[in-house]
């Protein structure tokens, strides 16, 4: 077989080219067996439309999979939720369960389960194909749902394809996206923060806790029923209408999609669906997951490679996501999960440790993805830094579109943390966001959810802490306020003009929303304090919030304008440790900060090529919170140096006040 690509792109990878060749092959050899039948993977990974239950011409159809069971029967408020023979399943071969019934047997928005009997046991379970589970209020009980309205949801859009030059992410949650305690749903979502999102210039949404999860602390990471969007925030058609809504204005709409684990419940989730520990999930040592108190998926079984595989066509197809963010993808990748381990040599990615039916179901699962639409989405949240997980899989990758850059948002959280303002080191700041596989798009992000949670802290309030409760009003002059708007203006600026993919906001953190996030839980006493946004505060013209968000709408207009902006080569110009000031070109833009905390400079100078400049961004325009020091009409010309001649450059002189940064776009030669 040829050298694949990755190999012959890295002269590193070289000694281990026989590991990726049969990662590779594995793939191609997995893909042939599951396909034999159905001559593709797309019609491969329809378990959805077999599975579960279906209104028919001629009634209803329910089937299961379910090897270990003894005998199935359908409950429900159809029944009293009790055992009838007329609603017992039969075996009809390869552990699959089936019943046939009448129109009139099953309403739409009926509740129902199943009964499983067993070797020694029985128990009532929610179907695992259910496409829709709903909670009762009172008794907290989860029940599956008969889901068919009269009329099917008809798309406005029929055909969407995301903007991804560059891709601008914002990270949501719908329940938590809401200025009310409470949990919000998709029609508010759809009303109130979608036109806030369409305003800050982001194009794409990626929506956390989706998939039915029955503690929603969990935030969304303990699925149970994972062909059924989450009941607490509305209906199916609710979402499609959101979907929609967003696609109308021209906004993508990625999922974050739980494929390396699933929530304990037997009741609820997949546990012991059909009495069996090993049936969906392993059945010895490694069935638990030793961090997350959740159960590990049996990547090397056929049937729950049908089950995954499926599960992402149903939420293209039916729902019209445009991608997925996988979430957890280095607790797969690994049989230690990763977990206590360095990752400091490639051979930390070869040497047997890593789960090769693992890497082939993500593997396969970016390829059935691209094979349902071809401009699909997908992200990997990776930390351990895999080589090959964002390269094609021609190329012999495992084919994801980007990874998540997660050691910037650690990076920055180590600076805020550890180092003095004045030890800032624009060669270290530059070097960790231009830190990068050539062949890999990633990412880049300053936080995420991640960083917000109960625990941890966001960037702000790392910067501000709790003077930010009594000084955030527009006049307070006060000294560590003046501080945290001006770093987190030049943190999120640097962060995203050195993408070479995307870049990712979570919500409210464009504007600096203050304090953590704490799901009601009984150590809080089951409040929803912190479980929203405070959406008043960026619109309430007294704050200082306002300023911050118009510096993100700014810096987001400003890199969304210029097309392909991710691919434009990044061009260190120049970096001085002693004064802290960094200037890198892209394109015709060159951007330029001081991070020296007290040092300002008149007329400090880099070389850069010759020609004219203007700025078009200043963090200090007193509009995004600053002082208003730098002129923004001053027409900027280089000074010729006879030694730079021959380059083409000459020394562009500023006035650099601290903590500012600046961009400013080329406009001509002045020869």
């Amino acid at each position: 077989m040829a050298t694949l690509s990755i190999i012959k792109n890295d002269p590193w990878l070289e000694p281990y080219a026989d590991a990726i060749e049969g990662r590779h092959q594995d793939a191609v050899n997995k893909e042939k067996e599951l396909i034999a039948a159905d001559g593709s993977l797309k019609a491969f990974a329809n378990a959805y439309n077999y599975f579960g239950l279906h209104r028919t011409p001629t009634g209803w159809v329910f089937r299961e999979w379910a090897p270990n069971a003894t005998g199935i029967t359908l409950i429900g408020d159809f029944s009293k939720w009790k055992e009838y023979v007329k609603y017992a399943l039969k075996p009809i071969g390869n552990g699959v369960w089936e019943i046939k019934l009448k129109p009139e047997a099953l309403h739409h928005g009926q509740l129902y389960k199943m009964l499983v009997h067993w070797e020694g046991g029985m128990g009532e379970r929610i179907p695992a194909y259910a496409t829709r589970v709903v909670q009762d209020e009172q008794s907290k009980i989860f029940s599956a749902q008969v889901w068919a309205p009269e009329k099917p949801f008809k798309w406005k859009v029929r055909r969407f394809v995301p903007d991804t030059r560059p891709l601008l992410i914002y990270e949501c949650h719908i329940g938590m996206a809401q200025q009310r305690e409470g949990v919000g749903t998709y029609t508010e979502f759809k009303d109130k923060v979608l036109p806030r999102i369409v305003a800050d210039g982001y194009n794409t949404i990626q929506i956390m806790a989706i998939q039915e999860h029955p503690y929603y602390g969990s935030f969304g990471y303990h699925v149970s029923s994972f062909y059924a969007p989450s009941s607490r925030f509305g209906t199916p058609e609710e979402l499609k209408e959101l979907i929609d809504a967003a696609h109308e204005q021209g906004i993508a709409v990625i999922m974050d999609i739980v494929h390396s684990h699933a929530v304990k419940n037997e009741v609820e989730g997949l546990g012991r669906l059909d009495g069996s520990y090993n049936q969906y999930f392993y059945g010895d040592g490694r069935r638990e997951h030793p961090a997350w108190d959740s159960l590990c998926f049996d990547y090397g079984k056929n049937q729950v490679l049908h089950f995954l595989l499926s599960n992402c066509k149903y939420w293209l197809d039916e729902f019209h996501f445009d991608g997925f963010r996988f979430d957890g993808v280095t607790s797969m990748l690994y049989y230690n999960h990763g977990l206590g381990q360095a990752f400091g040599s490639y051979g930390d990615y070869y040497n047997g440790g890593q789960d090769t039916n693992a890497i082939t179901y993500l593997t396969l699962a970016n390829k059935l993805i691209h094979e349902v639409n071809r401009k699909a989405i997908t992200i990997a949240e990776e930390m351990s830094g895999m080589p090959g997980l964002a390269t094609p899989f021609k190329a012999g990758g495992i084919g994801f579109d980007y990874r998540m850059a997660m050691g910037i948002p650690d990076y920055w959280i180590k600076m805020l943390k550890e180092k003095k303002d004045e030890d800032w080191h624009p060669t270290s700041i530059f070097w960790e966001l231009t830190n990068r596989r050539a062949d890999e798009k990633t990412i880049s992000y300053v936080e995420s959810h991640d960083q917000a949670l109960v625990g941890d802290k966001t960037v702000i309030f790392r910067l501000i802490d709790d003077q930010m409760y009594w000084h955030m009003m527009k006049g307070d002059d006060n000294a560590a306020v003046n501080r945290g708007i001006a770093m987190h203006k030049m943190i999120r600026l640097v962060t995203l003009a050195t993408i070479n993919g995307g870049y990712l906001n979570f919500m409210g953190n464009e504007f600096g929303h203050p304090e953590w996030i704490d799901f009601p839980r009984e150590g809080n006493g089951w409040s929803y304090k912190y479980a929203r946004r405070q959406w008043d505060l960026v619109d309430r013209e007294e704050l200082r919030y306002g300023e911050l968000n118009a510096f993100d709408n700014a810096m987001i207009e400003l890199v969304s304008d210029i097309y392909d902006f991710q691919a434009l080569p990044v061009e260190k110009l120049w970096d001085k440790d002693d004064d802290q000031v960094l200037a890198f070109k892209r394109g015709d833009l060159v951007f330029v900060f001081n991070w020296a905390p007290f040092k300002s400079y008149t007329d400090y100078g880099f070389l850069a090529p010759e020609g004219e400049y203007e700025v078009v961004l200043s963090s200090d325009n007193k509009k995004f919170g600053g002082f208003g020091n730098i002129d923004e009409g001053i027409r900027h010309f280089t000074q010729h140096d006879e030694l730079y001649a021959d380059d083409h450059k000459g020394w562009l002189k500023l006035y650099l006040p601290a903590r500012t940064c600046q961009v400013l776009r080329y406009r001509h030669n002045n020869k």
